[in-house]
């Protein structure tokens, strides 16, 4: 398919690097594609950045039938842009319809639909240190109709908003706040999906922590509320002993393109990795005897977000030091260095784009 495009009448100011923040700021273009069942997808097109028409009636507002992705763009020091793994947000795109009934995407076309949109966008890519361009490519049902079906008629699109560095202050550990009462997802519902349900489902207990002092939740499973899930809307990770444990991928957890890449990492340092269920108790007992060195999250906003404390029934530890660990930091500066392109990428995971 040919991608049109749509002049804008007049262009936006670029905003001061030092104070964009996350997502309030948008660029001047986005990718627009529809979905009909006599066409499939058609009409892919690059047009200015505004709103969507929709009728009150609009399934998606009613019935939450929509997916979305999130990755950056990387300026790097020779001033090209790159991307970091888009492959695998766009796979898990097509992941997430599958498990809200949306058709699925030609993978190759959307690359370079986003290639496209990003060599239109390139000078929104900010250069100040630790900035980035964040990119949402996402599908809404479309239809007008007050009823619980599968929309017949879909909108593809990608917006991209420049961001602030995630740690402005400093690489500083977070507190988080343990539940028991509530939960995020169960297995066999919407946690391996990106979807909206599945963050609607975590603001509640969120702004409880918040009120508590904390920054996150640690999600427990749905089942048994004794094994740990994930933390916030990021992965987590634990440093036991000489061993990085993360929960397993059970159908309630996301498959974050972030953990995928500190597994791998990880490993290529030599560092035993294992994959498997971690109950809370058995994170408590880890610390009691002293084996308990670092907590963390990954996810593609902070890339590595460390944990300090963390807080269950009443009790409240500190990691380590309450400091940022040896792993954590390592995992940061190297997986950083590699979006960035400072340094080597030996596993072929960015692109140069423009």
């Amino acid at each position: 398919m040919k991608i049109a495009f749509r002049k804008a009448d007049s262009l936006k100011s670029h905003p001061d690097q030092t104070s964009l923040g996350f997502g309030t700021i948008f660029t001047d273009y986005m990718f627009n594609m529809d979905y009909n069942p006599d066409q499939g997808w058609h009409n892919p097109r690059i047009e200015p950045y505004g709103p969507i028409a929709m009728d009150p009636s609009t399934i998606v507002l009613h019935y939450g039938q929509t997916i979305f992705e999130g990755l950056k763009a990387y300026r790097t020091e020779s001033g090209a842009v790159q991307l970091f793994r888009p492959q695998d947000n766009i796979r898990r795109l097509n992941q997430s319809g599958d498990k809200l009934c949306i058709p699925p995407l030609d993978e190759k076309f959307v690359l370079h639909a986003l290639v496209e949109l990003l060599k239109v966008e390139k000078d929104w890519v900010p250069s100040a240190p630790g900035t980035s361009l964040y990119i949402r490519p996402a599908i809404v049902a479309m239809d007008p109709y007050v009823g619980l079906r599968v929309s017949q008629t879909y909108r593809f699109f990608i917006i991209l908003t420049p961001v602030g560095a995630y740690y402005p202050k400093g690489f500083n550990p977070v507190k988080i706040w343990v539940t028991s009462k509530y939960v995020r997802a169960v297995r066999g519902g919407l946690g391996e999906a990106k979807t909206a349900a599945n963050y609607a489902a975590s603001i509640y207990a969120t702004e409880m922590a918040h009120k508590e002092g904390y920054t996150q939740v640690l999600w427990l499973d749905g089942v048994d509320l004794k094994y740990v899930e994930e933390v916030g809307s990021m992965n987590i990770f634990f440093v036991i002993g000489d061993e990085l444990i993360t929960p397993m991928l059970n159908g309630s957890i996301l498959a974050g393109v972030t953990r995928n890449s500190v597994i791998t990492l990880a490993r290529s340092w030599g560092m035993k990795v294992t994959e498997r269920r971690i109950g809370i108790d058995e994170v408590y007992a880890a610390n009691q005897r002293g084996e308990l060195k670092e907590i963390f999250g990954s996810g593609t906003a902070a890339v590595i977000s460390p944990v300090g404390h963390m807080k269950f029934d009443g009790k409240e530890i500190t990691i380590g030091d309450g400091g940022v660990g040896p792993v954590s930091a390592r995992l940061f500066k190297e997986l950083m260095d590699i979006q960035y392109g400072r340094a080597r990428d030996p596993f072929g995971w960015t692109m140069t784009v423009a």
